[in-house]
Parts: C-alpha cells; structure tokens; sequence
C-alpha cells in the first residue's frame, strides 16, 4: 500500500482443479482442465476483500462479473475508505484515491469506464496486439525513450529491465481521457517465457493506467504486490469441499475469511521472516508446533520441543521484550 492510493491486484485465477463432475458448477475450461473459476479480489499487501465463486466455464474477460466484484470489494472498506468510489457517488466525496489493478482478461477499454464512474484508477495488463507490436517496434530505434526500471527485491539492485511510456504511439481513442500505455521489455535469456509481443531481441509486455508519474515507478508499483491468489490456494480454495454450489461458495468465502485472520495475526504477533510467510510454512512451524501439556507444582505448564523452529516465535509472541 502506497501512500496515496491502495492498489488491488483483480485475479480470475483457472487452477481450481477437482475430480469430480457431480460438484454443482464444475466445468472444462479453457486450460484444458476441470474445475472452478471464481474471481478475487484484495488489497496490495495480500488481504482478500472478496471472492466469487464462478462455473468453470465462466468468461475471464466478463465486464459485470468484475464491476460486481469491485462493488462488493469497496463495500467492505470502511467509510471513509469507500467514499467517493461507489457508483453514482459524488467524486468530491472522496477522501483517498483508489486504484485497482487488474490482469489481461480486464483489458477493456468498457471497463475502464466503468471505473471511471466510480471515481478509480486502474493499471490493466495489455494483451497482445498488432498496433502495440507495431508501436514497439517504431521506438526500438530510440535509445531516448527507454528508462531503467528498478528491482523490486533490494538484493538484485542492478536490472536489465527498461520501461517506456508509448502513449504517443497508440490509439487510445476508446479509453479513458488520460489514459497511458507503458511498455517494460527485458533482454531474452534462454529458458524465457514467450513474450506477450513478438522481439527478437527483448521479452516485452506491458500496461494500460490512468495514473501520473514516472513511468518506472509505475512499472514497479504494477509488479510488486502481494500473491494473494497462491495464498488462497494454500488456504483451500484450490479444493471445492462439497457437491451443492452455496456450501462450495460459503467454503470459498471461510476461505477468504482465515486467510485474512492470518494476515491480522502476522502483521500483530510475528516479526521476521514468519511476519510475511506463507500459510505453508505457517503452518508447518507454528500451527503444527507439537506440545505436551503436564502439571508440576500445581502448576499447569505447556512443555515445548526445544528444537523446533516454530518455539522460538510462539514464545517470542508470549513473552514480547
């Protein structure tokens, strides 16, 4: 979370796998698997604000689904969070920007609008074109326009990666007044990722957003959040637990619902590495941390494993200096 705005990572994630076709919803998709397709959506620092549970078969790039999505989201901000940005709300009401960020199946200039009515900015990842491809490759010869981006880690402080902000360049004549196209382009290694635009020598992909500002910082700000999606999915959304679709949509949203009570207790009670580790790992060392309860002396005492890594932290969080 920035100072000025919150920035929501909007996911459709597609590996809700299950084995099973009486589950009500279960569909094929286009991943060629089996499952479900529910939509979430979170703060930047991982805290899930709301999840719909969707049939596999539903589509990535669905408008409503994602403006209802949001909706739902904002409502459960607190007021002074929320105003200004519900639909039909004054803009002079708000009091903090909001900017939501979404991958490429909400690359919609339709939903930009709508955003737009809601008085929120948005960063939506850019799907392949041939009039981005076309403008990318107009300003290869143009050393000027590229920029450095910073690293998101504070051990990698070096980055091969640059940043350009291709706007100039662009039709965005169906979108937002102010909207921008930035474009991050790495050099190709061996083993890389296809490119969303074809390089021969750059791996290249980039961002729709109605923001202001360098256009490196916005690179960074697009990249860094936190993977609320796999964290979810260590949770249990990976697993519909039951066959009728309101006991598989109420286990979604317990889902949701213990994820953020395990953020509230990082961000509460653990310091170090354990304040931002995954529900696995947490699981591991603290949830699973065996114990034996005896009396001695009148005395209740809870006898902890001396070498176990989670020990430390429990009695850290009992005894705080």
């Amino acid at each position: 979370m920035t100072a000025a705005a919150r920035w929501w990572p909007a996911s459709t994630p597609r590996w809700r796998v299950v084995h099973s076709e009486n589950k009500a919803g279960a569909a094929p998709h286009y991943k060629r698997g089996y499952g479900f397709h529910p939509m979430i959506c979170s703060t930047a620092d991982g805290e899930p604000l709301w999840v719909k549970l969707r049939a596999g078969n539903a589509a990535a790039n669905s408008i409503a689904d994602r403006l209802e999505v949001l909706d739902a989201a904002v409502g459960t901000l607190p007021e002074r969070d929320a105003a200004g940005h519900r639909e039909g709300d004054d803009k002079e009401l708000a009091e903090r920007p909001l900017v939501v960020r979404i991958d490429a199946g909400g690359c919609s200039a339709t939903l930009a609008a709508g955003l737009a009515k809601r008085n929120v900015g948005f960063a939506v990842s850019a799907r392949s074109a041939p009039a981005i491809a076309a403008a990318i490759g107009r300003c290869v010869g143009e050393p000027g326009r590229w920029h450095n981006s910073p690293e998101r880690s504070k051990q990698r402080k070096r980055s091969r990666a640059q940043v350009a902000d291709l706007t100039d360049l662009a039709d965005l004549s169906g979108w937002p007044e102010g909207t921008r196209l930035v474009v991050r382009r790495e050099p190709r290694h061996p083993g890389a990722q296809r490119s969303l635009f074809e390089s021969d020598n750059f791996r290249c992909w980039g961002f729709y957003s109605d923001q202001q500002g360098d256009t490196a910082q916005l690179d960074r700000l697009m990249r860094s959040h936190a993977d609320a999606v796999r964290r979810l999915k260590d949770s249990g959304l990976s697993r519909m637990a039951f066959t009728a679709w309101n006991a598989n949509s109420a286990w979604a949203a317990m889902r949701m619902t213990s994820l953020a009570l395990v953020g509230w207790f990082q961000n509460a009670c653990l310091q170090g590495a354990l304040a931002k580790a995954a529900p696995k790992r947490l699981r591991r060392q603290m949830w699973h941390l065996p114990a034996l309860v005896c009396t001695s002396a009148r005395r209740t005492l809870l006898r902890l494993p001396e070498q176990h890594p989670g020990t430390r932290a429990l009695l850290a969080i009992a005894h705080p200096r």
